[in-house]
């Protein structure tokens, strides 16, 4: 009998991880909609992080490293881009953009939305507004463009009757949600910008790669003009901590970059030995956490349209003033 899960060795870790996701998504709701606020306050961090854990296991699904079948891969992605927000494409659409990032080597796009911004002088101001008082603005305004493109796009126009439809579903549910605990309209936009600060906290600072406007097309000479020792020299493992490494596990041991990036199809749960086993002592691609949160706070207006940074410093410093790109999340098809 062939065997439900890729790995033999998977069954425990990713059933833990899979009913972590889906509890903590569904006790975060319910906690959003008691009547005391510290509960309402621990509703957002457990949501948040249910939705953390949820977009991790899709990224899993995009690598097809949870089951042996890869349509059981896709049938679990599509159900947690429901639960992250992230289903007005379809999963497929996230696994192409994302196999694209590691093919080609760099962080492939529709559009830099950078250059299109910088037309509008105004709405720069209100991003960068935004982001100084820690919204995620870019972030949001990439989650919406999801559902505009479709509408202003020939080549997305295809996806028109699946935005509308799942965008009818998602004001039903939440209208329902909040016409019986009102409290969750106040709440859960907290916990998913929570959640959006987190993941792009972990994407920012994962890469010196260059933007290639160039996910809507064909595969160009431009996708040739990388190696394998250029896509490590360039790739980073932030990991939360190298001396606990189970704090790692908060972000699905999404920080072991470098590991992920040399063999893509390891589940997340061997990344600490892979990572072992590959670099050793060897931490030169390794930023340091204390460093990657200074620069993420310091950082954040001037990130919203930086295109590319290679100043990654050294020694003590590293990483202390890498400023980083945004928009670059593997949830966002654009």
């Amino acid at each position: 009998m062939q065997r439900f899960w890729r790995y033999e060795d998977g069954a425990v870790p990713n059933l833990l991880a899979i009913t972590y996701a889906l509890t903590a998504y569904t006790g975060g709701l319910l906690l959003l909609a008691s009547t005391s606020v510290g509960l309402n306050l621990v509703g957002v961090f457990l949501l948040s992080h249910g939705l953390v854990i949820a977009a991790y296991l899709v990224h899993e699904c995009a690598h097809n490293t949870l089951f042996a079948n890869n349509r059981h891969n896709a049938l679990l992605g599509e159900v947690l881009d429901w639960v992250t927000g992230t289903s007005y494409t379809p999963y497929e659409a996230i696994r192409h953009k994302h196999f694209r990032h590691h093919v080609d080597r760099a962080d492939v796009v529709a559009f830099d939305y950078r250059k299109k911004l910088q037309r509008y002088p105004a709405a720069v101001k209100i991003i960068q507004g935004l982001e100084w008082m820690y919204v995620p603005a870019v972030q949001l305004m990439m989650h919406a463009m999801v559902i505009v493109l479709p509408f202003v796009m020939e080549n997305r126009r295809k996806n028109r009757g699946r935005v509308l439809g799942v965008l009818f579903l998602r004001v039903l549910y939440f209208g329902c949600l909040i016409y019986f605990a009102p409290r969750i309209a106040i709440f859960y936009p907290i916990a998913y910008m929570l959640f959006l600060n987190v993941m792009r906290f972990m994407d920012t600072h994962q890469h010196t790669y260059e933007i290639f406007a160039t996910l809507d097309r064909e595969r160009g000479p431009e996708a040739k003009r990388f190696d394998a020792e250029y896509e490590q020299h360039n790739t980073f493992s932030n990991l939360i901590s190298i001396r606990h490494p189970w704090l790692n596990l908060l972000v699905l041991n999404f920080g072991y970059h470098n590991a992920h990036h040399d063999r893509p199809t390891t589940p997340w749960y061997r990344l600490p030995a892979l990572h072992a086993k590959l670099y050793g002592e060897d931490t030169t691609q390794i930023l340091p956490f204390r460093n990657l949160l200074y620069a993420f706070h310091h950082y954040r207006v001037r990130r919203a349209l930086n295109e590319e940074d290679n100043d990654i410093g050294a020694a003590e410093d590293k990483g202390r003033h890498f400023i980083g790109v945004d928009g670059v999340s593997f949830l966002t098809t654009h």
